[in-house]
């Protein structure tokens, strides 16, 4: 779940530079240990096995090889391996004017930044445990070996915790991603879906800790299904020329560069998705005639329009929810309503009725407007 958090916060800095228009090259080390062939091959992940063996959170077990790098026994306890001697049976080794070896573990990650990226790149991150010594040990090789700072900004993924204790092997409280998305382990009440965990993500900052609860998880479903009915109705709502009034005007205008303000401020998701939550009030208010739409410009509602939907579909990343599933459910609702509709024209209010609260039961939300009646899921 760790490196879940960190590829996501890498998936928002793309999305977001490439938002930008900047070009962005971005590479991603997964390291496989053991594996050495290819994916289907009978290797062991070392690091995973003497996890499983000690009962313990693999990034534990690297927290031991961390430690160890402050053996009294080097010859200096700030020592630590460029090049590392090989079995004779090892299967990856190479030749070198030091003999046959490979590449200690910082050496390799300096070597794939600098063939990739050049001596000196933008943006570098991991989880908070790598910054030392593993970071510290790849700016002291590429300084020794280009003369330049590898990296210009560093960026460190937080700690997870589940119902405020640190997540561990040790504990039984830690769960993989599809574990979380079946409900099959013993801490979670249900399954919840990818888009609801990556919004529950997304809305703490990448460098808060987060931590995993059913309550939280819950919170942000509903949290997300708001959002999600705010994009739906905002892609169907249609300006209508007013009476303009100049505070509305301001306050829109103050989010849309508010959101970009906060996610300009080291990435702040949290904040961002705060301002959406803002952004949907005036939505919801438009849609239901509570303000008129007329009382915004076309030229600011085009803007509301717009960053709303840049933020959430585009840098966010949260429309893709089960699209097939989704198609199937918008076909069953209209054929549903367009019956209850049928049904209200022959003036048979109460199989309507009937018809209303056997979907609320169901958790879908149906109201009658002046114009249409519309429909909405619940978590």
């Amino acid at each position: 779940m760790g490196n879940l958090r960190t590829f996501l916060t890498f998936d928002i800095v793309l999305r977001y530079l490439t938002h930008l228009g900047y070009k962005v090259r971005y590479v991603r080390n997964i390291t496989d240990a053991g594996h050495l062939t290819d994916d289907g091959d009978a290797g062991e992940d070392k690091i995973e096995k003497r996890a499983k063996l000690e009962q313990l959170e693999p990034m534990e077990i690297v927290q031991k090889y961390t430690n160890s790098f402050h053996e009294v026994d080097k010859r200096n306890s700030y020592d630590f391996a460029l090049w590392i001697k090989t079995p004779e049976a090892a299967l990856q080794k190479w030749d070198s004017p030091w003999g046959e070896g490979c590449p200690g573990w910082h050496l390799e990650c300096s070597a794939m930044g600098t063939k990739y990226l050049g001596k000196q790149f933008d943006i570098h991150g991991g989880g908070f445990d790598l910054k030392f010594p593993h970071h510290e040990c790849e700016i002291a090789q590429s300084v020794g070996a280009d003369g330049v700072t590898p990296v210009r900004y560093w960026m460190h993924s937080n700690m997870l915790t589940v119902n405020g204790t640190k997540m561990s092997k040790s504990l039984d409280n830690s769960f993989l991603p599809k574990e979380l998305f079946s409900g099959t382990h013993p801490l979670l009440e249900k399954a919840y879906s990818p888009m609801s965990v990556r919004f529950f993500m997304l809305q703490s900052h990448y460098r808060s800790t987060l931590d995993f609860s059913n309550g939280a998880l819950q919170a942000a479903e509903r949290g997300f299904t708001r959002l999600l009915n705010c994009y739906k109705t905002l892609s169907k709502l249609e300006h209508k020329a007013g009476t303009v009034d100049a505070q509305e005007v301001l306050d829109v205008k103050q989010f849309c560069e508010a959101i970009y303000a906060n996610i300009n401020d080291d990435f702040n998701t949290a904040e961002s998705i705060a301002v959406l939550f803002d952004m949907s009030k005036k939505i919801n208010a438009y849609k239901e005639g509570v303000l008129s739409i007329g009382t915004l410009d076309a030229e600011t509602y085009a803007l509301l329009k717009t960053t709303f939907t840049v933020f959430f579909r585009d840098i966010l990343g949260l429309d893709k929810e089960e699209e097939q599933d989704n198609n199937v459910t918008e076909g069953l609702m209209n054929l549903i309503l367009e019956l209850r509709k049928q049904v209200r024209a022959n003036k048979d209010f109460a199989s309507s009725d009937k018809i209303r609260d056997a979907l609320n039961e169901l958790n879908i939300k149906v109201k009658d407007g002046k114009d249409e009646t519309t429909w909405s899921i619940e978590q």
